[in-house]
């Protein structure tokens, strides 16, 4: 079935720079004028969208999201909203950053140098329950760091108060900080922070920092790897 002659689809479009996710849904408009679109900056937003649009057709996201902890934030939703498509956009086009994408659940991977007739002919395919990704692309050539995969899928277990924090804390961020940044308690903080380190088995904040710098994408070359 083609996007043409669905019903009104909700399509939610992640990405910090507002005047790329106004550009992209204005030139989707053109192609697809039934579609209703949300636009949402980062995770935190992404999950209050979702909350209320549980039947959303599909998600365009950023891979370069700053609180998306590079390929985090899709394992997360890919986990939480298993019934939402989602569709990786990225300026970076390494092969291997698109594998990796589908590798963690993503559906497609858009460039975003592509034309908006090629991002809606990719966006056509998924809603219609196709897969989208770069015609040389092969899976079978997936570079993944083991230590990578386990601390990725650790941290899409975390309750989405717990991503938040934990990106919180990633910045830097004090537990009254957080609290203020959440509008919460500093001993609601501290829960979650305790749980946080539980789940990734380590015993104070530094090492969470450290979690969070691994998991980190380069905008450039990919994953970033201790030591390069």
């Amino acid at each position: 079935m083609s996007v043409n002659n669905r019903s009104i689809q909700k399509i939610i479009i992640a990405d910090d720079h507002p005047l790329f996710r106004s550009a992209l849904a204005q030139a989707l408009k053109s192609t697809m004028p039934d579609a209703q679109f949300f636009e949402v900056a980062n995770v935190a937003e992404l999950e209050i969208v979702l909350n209320g649009n549980a039947d959303a057709d599909l998600l365009l996201m950023d891979l370069h999201m700053p609180d998306a902890n590079g390929f985090v934030g899709l394992s997360h939703v890919v986990k939480n909203y298993p019934q939402l498509p989602v569709v990786m956009i990225s300026a970076n086009e390494e092969l291997n950053v698109a594998r990796q994408a589908q590798h963690y659940g993503a559906l497609g991977f858009i460039p975003k140098s592509a034309s908006i007739p090629e991002m809606a002919r990719a966006i056509e395919l998924v809603l219609d329950g196709e897969i989208y990704f770069p015609a040389n692309i092969d899976t079978s050539e997936l570079i993944v760091e083991p230590e990578q995969e386990e601390l990725i899928q650790k941290i899409a277990e975390f309750t989405p108060k717990q991503l938040e924090v934990f990106n919180l804390l990633a910045d830097g961020l004090l537990n009254k900080q957080i609290a203020y940044e959440q509008k919460v308690t500093e001993a609601t903080v501290k829960a979650h922070v305790t749980a946080i380190m539980r789940k990734l088995g380590v015993n104070n904040r530094t090492q969470i920092v450290l979690m969070a710098s691994k998991v980190k994408v380069d905008e450039n070359f990919g994953v970033d790897r201790p030591g390069e």
